[in-house]
């Protein structure tokens, strides 16, 4: 599959103006949007509906922004929790899977490329998703 999965904290930057990031976050949106499918999945989806009151609110945001919901595949799942035990195995304190797990798997299970701001984590758990992130 092609497209770009984009981490809830560059949509977040976006849909709150955020004064350090909303620049970076919206440039590197708009350059991938001309060429691949901007895709959230339910885990991104909740994590950015903290800056809304309201679902309605959020869903016509995401509308006018052109982002596409995912379903995270069984496999996605699976691999979010192998990538658990892992960060376990490395004295993580985490007592449950952290959402990046989730995000992470996802991509890399449907071959997405992954635009964050996180992109230690997500290179060390995943580390063959291409991940779009500031330098």
């Amino acid at each position: 599959m092609n497209g770009l999965l984009v981490d809830s904290n560059i949509i977040l930057d976006l849909f709150l103006d955020d004064p350090v990031w909303a620049d970076w976050s919206e440039s590197a949106l708009s350059d991938y949007a001309v060429r691949t499918p901007l895709f959230i999945n339910p885990v991104i989806y909740s994590e950015i509906s903290i800056g809304f009151n309201k679902i309605e609110e959020l869903e016509a945001a995401l509308a006018k922004s052109g982002f596409q919901m995912l379903d995270i595949p069984k496999e996605a799942l699976f691999l979010a929790g192998k990538a658990f035990l892992n960060y376990r195995k490395r004295k993580g304190e985490k007592r449950s899977p952290l959402p990046d797990f989730f995000i992470g798997a996802h991509a890399a299970v449907s071959g997405l490329d992954l635009m964050t701001r996180d992109k230690n984590r997500y290179q060390t758990y995943f580390p063959t998703v291409r991940i779009i992130a500031p330098e």
